[in-house]
């Protein structure tokens, strides 16, 4: 990494004494401790958080990945904040972070220089918070960020393979924001400057707190109260944890939410509602912070940190995620509903990226997390505000959703026309069962067709990531996601624009083995649908059970979280394995696995298909007259 000459140390937030010296502070009203290392950026909670906490007056440094094995000096060498200590594990869970689906040790970490592995804590959370209040007892500690945003809740930990209780009841945190976290945040510290102690704030939308089972809930006439099954009775009784999680999400997912309260010993788990989404000025008002948009100058001797090489030149359009995939923690953290930012904000942080020393004219990605959700919204509003489906487009798309794409088809190419840009490519994942939405007016389904020759035409950079995930209906239905009639159905145009425009583009699909609801035959026929289509596949992997998702709560309790009816899930090692080399049929060191495990569904169709026997190259034959010794055909030569 490169620092940018017209950057100064002073124009980052400061890290160490001496940066907080050299602003001329003599104490600190924030101090943030991360997991990951500090990225100015606005793809990285700590620095939004710290930049927002700045913007609005107060003084902030931020400890990224302090030492928690020594003296705990780093914990100590900002001394005290004025109004608390800060707690994030970084932009992922810890020990997603740390360890593989088979639950080995990553040998790497994307948001370390370098890629250097263990420069957090399993469980980073936990030993932050309980590290500084064991420093500082009296010192409010805030808790937030991903990893206590997906852990609010007893929770299945596939790491230690069991149920934990909500966060809280291991850390020592005052108080929990979960989600984004502008809008709580900036509540708490208005009242913290009017003189309210952190501890006794209890009626903040998104956050959650410890109360004491014989104290009174704090009284808030909007909130209705949902009561949890205990953490005591969940892990007597699966079936209980698995109805837990259908209130969680769907709370979790509702414009007017319930407060949800959960006992674990003699106290309680209190999560308040959500906030409604961001709108359009209060997400612009995060992105349009004076971010530098690179790592801390600390870093560079220190080698080049992944995860920002890899988004450094990418643009965020959107928060929030309507798919509500099974598998998956974004609407659990960022909501289902999609909050936008303006056109000119984007074009605005375009525009810093074409100043970059190092920008070569090439933006790697204008997405989010599904490229073609920006600016989408129900048509009536008030029918979103009463909705409870965790999804907007599974197992149909809502009849409410505009599924409009012509404000990403403009903004796709009013980047392209602006100076200093080459291509802007999108690297997000496309949902292309919105591009196939039957129930679309006619102006949002000739908006589908121009967005497509839009994006395949311009966008992509030869490959294109769709997720189709599966082959199996019944398998898809348990995911949350489309027919793979419909990937076919995209497949075939996505084939015919390339064709159309004569150009040379790949799909790349994802997939994922041992899913919640997947047998062996349904990978076999996965394997099967994929040789048809000449797919070598590569973007795969194996389902890692994490926490706050339906999967998972299918995976731990075997019963589907809305029907509590059992579904069948691969959970040995051995059944994990078996369905995850049907991903490589082509792989020789896998084909005699799979045909011995096709000859025990008796499914020798499937073994002729992926295998067929070569015909003889009778070019290669040796001649008639060859003689053999030991196995090889002698030399000879022709008679003169």
């Amino acid at each position: 990494m490169k620092l940018d000459k017209r950057n100064r140390l002073e124009d980052w937030l400061p890290t160490s004494a001496k940066e907080v010296e050299k602003r001329g502070w003599d104490s600190l009203d924030v101090i943030l401790f991360t997991g990951d290392a500090y990225i100015d950026h606005p793809a990285f909670g700590a620095a939004v958080i710290g930049r927002m906490l700045e913007s609005h007056g107060l003084k902030v440094a931020i400890v990224p990945q302090p030492n928690w094995r020594d003296d705990l000096r780093d914990f100590k060498k900002l001394g005290r904040p004025n109004y608390f200590f800060g707690v994030t594990a970084g932009a992922m869970d810890s020990m997603v972070n740390h360890y593989t689906a088979n639950r080995r040790l990553r040998s790497n970490d994307a948001y370390t220089p370098d890629g250097r592995a263990g420069q957090r804590p399993d469980y980073a959370s936990v030993v932050y918070c309980n590290i500084l209040k064991e420093l500082y007892p009296d010192v409010p500690v805030l808790l937030g960020g991903i990893e206590a945003s997906l852990r609010r809740v007893t929770h299945y930990d596939y790491w230690s393979d069991k149920l934990k209780p909500g966060i809280l009841a291991d850390a020592k945190a005052d108080l929990m924001v979960y989600g984004m976290g502008e809008q709580p945040l900036l509540e708490i510290i208005r009242l913290i400057e009017r003189g309210v102690p952190l501890d006794s704030l209890k009626t903040i939308p998104q956050t959650a707190f410890l109360n004491d089972t014989d104290q009174e809930l704090p009284k808030n006439k909007h909130w209705k109260d949902i009561e949890l099954a205990s953490h005591e009775e969940c892990l007597e009784d699966k079936l209980k944890y698995a109805r837990n999680f259908r209130y969680v999400e769907e709370e979790s997912n509702r414009w007017n939410a319930a407060r949800l309260v959960q006992k674990v010993g003699n106290q309680q788990i209190v999560i308040n509602p959500p906030y409604p989404p961001m709108s359009t000025g209060e997400l612009d008002a995060s992105f349009d912070l004076p971010y530098t948009r690179l790592p801390h100058p600390r870093y560079i001797a220190k080698g080049p940190i992944p995860a920002f090489e890899m988004i450094k030149f990418s643009v965020n359009m959107h928060r929030g995620c309507f798919g509500g995939c099974s598998f998956c923690t974004i609407s659990a953290h960022q909501g289902k509903f999609i909050a936008s930012r303006s056109k000119e904000s984007i074009m605005n942080e375009v525009e810093q990226i074409t100043e970059m020393p190092d920008f070569k004219g090439y933006l790697s990605d204008l997405g989010g997390p599904s490229a073609n959700m920006y600016k989408m919204e129900g048509k009536n509003l008030k029918i979103c505000q009463r909705c409870t489906r965790p999804s907007c487009i599974h197992p149909n798309i809502c009849t409410n959703l505009n599924t409009d794409h012509t404000a990403m088809t403009d903004i796709y190419q009013s980047v392209s026309k602006m100076n200093g840009i080459k291509k802007a490519f999108v690297g997000s994942g496309v949902r292309y069962d919105m591009l196939y939405n039957n129930m679309a007016s006619s102006e949002e389904k000739e908006s589908h067709k121009k967005y497509m020759e839009e994006l395949i035409t311009n966008h992509v950079s030869g490959r294109l990531k769709v997720a189709p995930e599966h082959t199996s209906d019944q398998v898809l239905n348990v995911m949350r996601k489309p027919s793979f009639k419909l990937f076919y159905k995209f497949k075939a145009d996505f084939d015919s624009i390339n064709k159309a425009k004569k150009l040379n583009q790949q799909i790349i699909p994802y997939f994922i083995s041992s899913h919640p609801g997947s047998e062996d035959i349904d990978m076999a026929n996965l394997a099967c649908e994929t040789h048809d289509l000449d797919f070598k596949l590569e973007q795969v992997q194996d389902f890692t059970p994490t926490p706050m998702t339906v999967a998972t709560v299918i995976y731990y309790s075997g019963y589907h979280p809305y029907t509590l009816e059992k579904i069948y899930t691969p959970v040995s090692q051995k059944d994990k394995l078996g369905q995850r080399m049907f991903l490589f049929w082509y792989k020789k060191e896998y084909q005699q696995q799979i045909k011995d495990r096709l000859k025990k569904l008796n499914r020798f169709d499937m073994i002729k298909k992926l295998f067929p026997e070569k015909e003889r190259d009778h070019k290669n034959l040796p001649p008639k007259n060859a003689k053999f010794k030991k196995g090889k055909p002698q030399k000879f030569r022709k008679k003169r």
